[in-house]
């Protein structure tokens, strides 16, 4: 019997709070394409919207998640807290600069509270990457968030900020993980320290769908790529972020409930590790 990962399943985090177990990811899509994909999405059974201030389209996936709620559409009554918004704060730089931004962030999507709220990148030096971490802490205890993250965290950096002793630990650190690049260091001590690892970039941009493993893979399992490779995510404890603004697309992608890959090819599939980054790569950032 294959594990039952629905759109609906969710995961535990550190805090105690849990959250969905699959985000649509809304990287590099604005105005009517962002509301299209999240309206989708919804449709689909999706609960959870992963935005970032430098995506510039928090208000469109709030504006849009709020509409929803109140419509028609919204056959399994749904509230607010069914539904996940996580944003991501552009740049490390003072705590005060954090705080006013994270505000603008609740702001801008209009859903009167973030479920997550991650730094984005390590990027800015030690000192900034703490002082916006306090920032993250004092907006958890002002209820703007209700969970911290981090994003692009190396190991060096997780080290760094739980030597600091934070009155709030990351439950969350978002990197770029699939079977091309599986970052083992880095999620090896995300589990030991109960640090929930999101993948974004899931599909490697659809950079190794034509892959000979991937195609026979996907053949053996009845599915497509992008299914096998949500579904290596999710069998490795991960939470994916597959992102598409395709209809059919969208819903294949959260639909992987009806096979289980096996243990030999889930091997098989780590074994295509080649270190592929499909975008920016800061988890060696000093």
């Amino acid at each position: 019997m294959a594990q039952q990962f629905a759109l609906t399943s969710r995961i535990k985090l550190a805090n105690g709070l849990s959250m969905p177990r699959i985000h649509l990811g809304v990287y590099l899509t604005s105005g009517q394409e962002t509301s299209n994909a999240v309206q989708w999405a919804l449709e689909a059974g999706y609960r959870a919207f992963d935005s970032a201030q430098m995506y510039r389209n928090e208000k469109e996936v709030g504006s849009t998640l709020l509409n929803f709620l109140s419509s028609k559409e919204n056959t399994s009554s749904l509230k607010r807290e069914d539904v996940h918004f996580t944003s991501k704060l552009a740049s490390n730089s003072s705590y005060d600069a954090a705080r006013k931004s994270i505000k603008q962030s609740v702001k801008q999507c209009g859903l009167g509270y973030i479920d997550l709220f991650l730094l984005h990148s390590p990027y800015g030096g030690k000192a900034a990457r703490l002082a916006s971490w306090k920032a993250v802490e004092d907006a958890i205890d002002q209820g703007e968030v209700k969970t911290g993250g981090v994003s692009n965290f190396g190991v060096k950096h997780l080290q760094e900020l739980l030597a600091s002793k934070p009155r709030i630990l990351p439950a969350v650190n978002q990197i770029e993980v699939h079977p091309f690049n599986t970052r083992t260091k880095i999620t090896d001590f995300c589990r030991e320290h109960d640090i929930v690892v999101e993948a974004y970039a899931p599909l490697v941009r659809a950079l190794r769908m034509k892959h000979p493993i991937i195609s026979s893979l996907s053949e053996k399992y009845s599915c497509t790529p992008a299914q096998l490779l949500v579904r290596w995510s999710l069998q490795h404890g991960y939470v994916p972020l597959p992102k598409s603004v395709t209809k059919d697309r969208i819903v294949k992608n959260g639909d992987v409930s009806g096979f289980e890959i096996e243990a030999k090819d889930m091997e098989e599939m780590d074994g295509l590790d080649e270190y592929l980054v499909t975008d920016w790569d800061p988890v060696d950032a000093d």
